[in-house]
């Protein structure tokens, strides 16, 4: 603001130089003259082309706008009130109040004032003008002023919401990216480290009761144990893989473009993942549809997160559904790509809502929810099209393939 109003001074002052030049007096009169036209135009040109570097100098030291006002009253005197040099002088209270509040606005609004009652008594002595014409330049200084010292107040205060603002919603974003990662930390947790570690527990139910036994074998106990040796350092590989996440600068991010390290590593890693869940639990898991051949790459963070919604899904099938058997599929279906895993054991029960396993303890289906909602998928789960089971189905959509012909033309207008 205070740029334009010394674009507008340079503006005035451009137009009433010529008059103020002509109407001055020979030889000193007309030297007093160009020098305050120089001086003035000069100023304010120079403030209004690099103002980040010399208004503080003004800020600092307000004599620097008086000494202008002062040059800017030889030029007045010169080319009288009647020119665009009246407007100038406006332009003085109300950039003392932008600059310096109120007590500069009325500093400066009184002193220009003074000088245009001077200016207009000495000028038009020999007339008998009215009142009213008298004080319509000093009290438009006053007006002026004050509206400079408001406006500052006004932008002051709407900086300062501003920047109270910016510093809440520094605040909310801190919050909510520390509340994703605890969400992600917990989805990991559980689906890591807290399924291994109950995986040891049952082996080491089972070793117990086996060696408990009225004549032991011992190739069982040893098989046994071999197991619970197994999955206590899968968990302790587990650990660190999740404590080096942590102190990874950069996490992985979703890279449309990027594919698992081998292309189709994702669809046999999950069919290893199907037959070795059948290996530890003795439930059936089959995966008829599983073509790497047939089906598209994915990038390796969703394939991560894929794999981890089909291995909580086996989980609450052993779990909880007492299920028998367990089919994944796996189709492109138009330019979704649609992942499902069904079982026949006996169902969700009645009224379950996420909230209710949330309060009971239970974030297996929170964390296939939050993981599908992470990579823009959809799932639903229930019973699906069966008589009887559960279904979980993920579908997401796939970038569509590039035309092998090159990208389509640009359509014409006819």
């Amino acid at each position: 603001m205070c740029r334009q109003v010394f674009g507008f001074r340079l503006a005035m002052i451009a137009l009433a130089a010529p008059a103020a030049l002509l109407h001055a007096a020979p030889g000193l009169g007309a030297r007093l003259v160009g020098a305050a036209v120089v001086v003035t135009f000069m100023v304010s040109y120079v403030l209004f082309r690099d103002w980040e570097r010399f208004g503080p100098l003004l800020l600092r030291h307000p004599s620097l706008l008086a000494a202008d006002t002062l040059f800017g009253s030889f030029l007045l005197i010169s080319a009288g009130p009647d020119t665009t040099l009246a407007y100038v002088s406006v332009c003085t209270p109300l950039l003392a109040g932008l600059v310096y509040s109120w007590r500069g606005a009325a500093f400066f609004a009184s002193l220009q004032s003074l000088i245009l009652l001077l200016v207009h008594a000495t000028l038009k002595a020999d007339r008998h003008a009215p009142v009213a014409e008298a004080l319509l330049l000093p009290g438009l200084c006053v007006i002026a002023g004050a509206m400079g010292s408001t406006l500052r107040n006004l932008m002051l205060r709407f900086g300062a919401a501003t920047q109270a603002l910016t510093t809440v919603q520094a605040r909310l974003a801190a919050a909510e990216a520390v509340s994703a990662e605890r969400a992600r930390l917990a989805r990991e947790m559980h689906d890591s480290v807290a399924k291994t570690l109950y995986g040891v527990a049952l082996a080491a139910d089972g070793l117990a009761a086996t060696a408990s036994a009225d004549a032991p074998d011992p190739g069982r106990i040893r098989q046994q144990a071999e197991l619970v040796s197994r999955s206590a350092r899968r968990a302790a590989a587990e650990s660190r893989e999740l404590l080096t996440d942590l102190r990874r600068q950069q996490p992985d991010r979703l890279d449309a473009g990027g594919v698992d390290g081998g292309g189709t590593t994702v669809w046999h890693e999950l069919t290893e993942t199907a037959d070795h869940f059948t290996a530890r639990t003795g439930l059936r898991v089959t995966c008829p549809d599983l073509d790497p051949n047939h089906l598209p790459s994915l990038a390796a963070p969703l394939a991560r997160h894929l794999l981890a919604i089909t291995t909580e899904a086996l989980e609450n099938a052993y779990r909880h559904a007492r299920a028998t058997h367990v089919e994944v599929r796996a189709a492109v279906h138009g330019g979704l790509l649609r992942l499902t895993i069904h079982d026949d054991g006996r169902g969700l029960p009645p009224g379950t809502t996420l909230e209710r396993l949330r309060d009971s303890g239970h974030f297996g289906l929170l964390g296939m929810v939050e993981r599908a909602a992470q990579v823009g998928a959809r799932i639903r789960i229930g019973r699906g099209g069966h008589e009887r089971g559960t279904e979980v189905r993920v579908e997401l959509p796939l970038p569509p393939l590039p035309s092998p012909n090159g990208p389509d033309p640009a359509p014409r207008n006819p």
